[in-house]
C-alpha cells in the first residue's frame, strides 16, 4: 500500500502520514522506526528535545530503506534559539541523525516572551534552506499572533505549522491562517492521545460518534480520526511503539469518510487544549540543554 503524499509550498513532496516518536524512549525508538519503515511509512517525525534523534537515524539505517526514500523531520528546541545557536543546533541534529540534509526542520515553540530570539532562529533556518542543508523549513505550536509576527519579520513562508490537532481540539483560526498563506497544517496528537494520557478525562478513542463511524467502515476510532485529517488536507504524525498499532495507524488509505461523517467529527470540537499553552513557553521554564552530538 502506498502512502498519500502532500506537496509543500516550495514544491517538496512529503508523505502525509508519519511516525511520531514523542516520549518514545531511546531504547524503543530504533525498533519502532525500523518497524514503521518495514510496514510502509516513509516519514519520521522527531525533535532535538525528544533526545532520540540518534536512535531514529539508527532505525532508518537498520530498516534498509534507502535514505532518499525517507522524509526526516526534526525540531530545534527553545534553548538553542538565536541565529548562531540554531545553526549549531542543526549540526547537532544532523550528526545525531547521521544525515547530511534534513528534509524538514522546524522551530519547536514560538517563545513569545523572547520573540526576537525566535525570529533569529527562523532566520538561521532560512540560511540553512538557502544553503541546501534542509529541504524545507517550518514552525510548530505557532498560534495566529505568533505566525503573523513571524511572517512580517522573515522572508521564507513556513512550509509547515505542526500543532495539537484532533477532533476535540481543532484550532480552526490557526488552520485558516495556515491555509491563507499556503502553510500545511500538521497534526501532533492526531488521534487525541493527549486526551487519554490524563486520568479521568474523556478519551477520543471511546467517543460514541467516532466509534459509530468506525463501525460503519470496519475500522477503529484511531483510523477514522487519521482519515479525517487526510481528507481535510492535513499531515498527521501518530505515535506508537507497538507493531500492531504502528500498522493500524498506516492502514488508512483504503476507505473514505462521507461528508456527513466529516461534519459529525467536526462537531466534536471542545476548544480545550491538552498540551501546554504556547503563550507560557519560555526558555527558562522549559529550559533543556540539548547535548552535543
Amino acid at each position: 500500500m502506498t502512502t498519500t503524499n502532500l506537496v509543500l509550498n516550495n514544491g517538496v513532496t512529503m508523505p502525509a502520514v508519519g511516525l511520531g516518536v514523542f516520549q518514545t524512549p531511546p531504547e524503543e525508538t530504533t525498533t519502532a522506526v525500523a518497524e514503521a519503515l518495514r510496514i510502509g511509512y516513509r516519514h519520521i517525525d522527531t525533535a532535538a528535545a525528544y533526545l532520540n534523534e540518534r536512535e531514529v537515524g539508527q532505525g532508518i539505517r537498520e530498516s534498509g530503506v534507502p535514505r532518499d526514500e525517507v522524509f526526516v523531520e526534526t525540531k530545534i528546541w527553545v534553548t538553542d534559539y538565536g541565529y548562531d545557536e540554531t545553526l549549531h543546533a542543526f549540526e547537532k541534529s544532523s550528526a545525531k541523525l547521521g544525515i547530511d540534509q534534513i528534509d524538514l526542520l522546524i522551530l519547536h515553540q514560538a517563545v513569545p516572551t523572547s520573540f526576537d530570539r525566535t525570529i533569529a532562529a527562523y532566520k538561521a533556518l532560512e540560511k540553512l534552506y538557502a544553503d541546501g542543508k534542509v529541504r524545507a523549513i517550518g514552525v510548530s505550536n505557532f498560534m495566529v499572533e505568533h505566525l503573523t509576527r513571524l511572517l512580517e519579520a522573515t522572508e521564507v513562508v513556513p512550509a509547515v505549522n505542526q500543532i495539537e490537532m484532533h477532533p476535540y481540539f481543532q484550532q480552526r483560526d490557526v488552520v485558516a491562517l495556515d491555509a491563507a498563506h499556503g502553510i500545511l497544517t500538521q497534526a501532533w496528537s492526531p488521534i487525541g492521545g493527549i486526551t487519554f494520557y490524563r486520568d479521568g478525562e474523556k478519551s477520543t478513542l471511546q467517543d460514541e460518534t467516532l466509534l459509530r463511524i468506525a463501525k460503519n467502515h470496519g475500522k477503529s476510532a484511531a483510523q477514522v480520526m487519521l482519515r479525517w485529517h487526510l481528507q481535510q488536507g492535513r499531515s498527521a504524525i501518530p505515535k506508537s511503539t507497538r507493531p500492531e498499532r504502528i500498522a493500524e495507524n498506516f492502514n488508512v488509505f483504503d476507505f473514505e469518510l462521507a461528508p456527513d461523517e466529516l461534519e459529525a467529527i467536526d462537531a466534536l470540537d471542545t476548544g480545550v487544549r491538552g498540551g501546554p499553552e504556547p503563550e507560557l513557553i519560555t526558555s527558562d521554564g522549559f529550559g533543556r540543554v540539548i547535548p552535543e552530538a
